[in-house]
This record gives C-alpha cells, sequence and structure tokens, in this order.
C-alpha cells in the first residue's frame, strides 16, 4: 500500500506511460511537448536522482540507460520540484542537486567564436551560448561548480575533471568596469569570480 502522499502507479506503468508519451515527440528533436501537459498531481513516487547523475527507483539503482534515458525525456521542474509527467499524470521525484550531468565537452568555432558543447549523462549534446547558459555556484570546498542549462528549467551539473578544463580555457574581462574571470562561448561571456580572487588562488 502506498503511504499518504505517495502515488500507486509503479515503474512499470510509468515505463508505458513515458513511452507512449514520447511517440508524440517531434521527430526532429526526440523530446516530447512536456511544457504543453498539465495533467493532475498523482503522488510522489520513490524515486531519486543521487548527485553523481544515477536514478534510484525503490532505494534501488536503475540499471538500463534506456530505461533513464526515457525518462529524463519527460522530466518537468515546477516551483523547485521535479516532476515526471505524461498527458494525464504527474508525480513528484527527489532530485538532490541537478538532475543531469554535463560528462564531456567540445570545443569548436562557431558564428560567434569559440562554443562549448557538452554531452550529458543521458547522450543530450548542448551547445552553450544564450539559450544554454552556464553559472557557477560556490562549492563546499571553496571551489566553483559549474551548472549548464539544458532546457526549460533544468540544469546539468558540470563534472569536476569538465570544471579543471574550463579554468585552463578561462580569461580576464572587464565585466561592468570590474575585470572579471570567466569563459566565452556562444558569443556569450560567462563569469566564474573575481579576476583578483582568481590571481590570488594561483
Amino acid at each position: 500500500m502506498a503511504k499518504q502522499g505517495q502515488t500507486t502507479i509503479n515503474l512499470e506503468g510509468l515505463t508505458i506511460a513515458a513511452r507512449e508519451a514520447t511517440n508524440t515527440a517531434p521527430a526532429e528533436k526526440g523530446l516530447p511537448p512536456v511544457h504543453l501537459w498539465n495533467p493532475p498531481f498523482c503522488g510522489d513516487l520513490d524515486m531519486r536522482i543521487a548527485s553523481d547523475g544515477t536514478w534510484f527507483y525503490m532505494g534501488t539503482p536503475i540499471g538500463r540507460p534506456a530505461l533513464v534515458r526515457l525518462f529524463s525525456t519527460i522530466l518537468k521542474r515546477e516551483n523547485g520540484k521535479h516532476f515526471l509527467v505524461t498527458p494525464v499524470e504527474k508525480v513528484g521525484i527527489r532530485v538532490d542537486d541537478a538532475p543531469f550531468l554535463a560528462v564531456e565537452m567540445n570545443k569548436e568555432a562557431g558564428e560567434h567564436g569559440p562554443l562549448l558543447r557538452f554531452r550529458t549523462d543521458v547522450e543530450d549534446w548542448v551547445p552553450c551560448g544564450a539559450g544554454h547558459r552556464l553559472r557557477f555556484e560556490a562549492a563546499g570546498d571553496g571551489g566553483l561548480t559549474p551548472y549548464l542549462h539544458v532546457r526549460a528549467d533544468l540544469w546539468a551539473k558540470v563534472t569536476r575533471a569538465l570544471y579543471y578544463d574550463l579554468v585552463d580555457m578561462g580569461e580576464e574581462r572587464v565585466v561592468d568596469g570590474q575585470p572579471m574571470f570567466g569563459i566565452e562561448s556562444g558569443g556569450e561571456f560567462f563569469t566564474m569570480a573575481d579576476a583578483k580572487q582568481v590571481r590570488d588562488a594561483v
């Protein structure tokens, strides 16, 4: 029996609903239009995305990458909470940090200068620029943790190894009259920190 506030939907039922929902996705994008769906809330599902990107169902890791990918396509965030959404139902899940990880990065020459492309742990390639911004938050160890905007209000945490690559690529620029250290991509400059703090830390 489901606890109060929990849904009676199980993993098999959700998988079937998710597959049906993805059949409505535009062929060129492969993502269903979750932003158009506003079904009734059916309770919370015992599903969690850990800070290392691992998806758990009832405390057990979901070991099938294709299933994780499927669920990631129906993920939605509203008012700071994450949901899996189909046209007819919405269930809440827990996300420890960001729902995705950025695990690979390529640098190429773009139309507006250098362009960084990131691959997420669910195999989405995201070009970093005005539509997919980088933000940097203070980490517990005194460093910074970068996050990449993937879509809607969903973000990917950039791995520590890629963060060091970003620092190596970084440069100083004057932003609003202040020298800042950051990274350029897609015609945008994303500030990491005050340039003096970076120099003092080196």
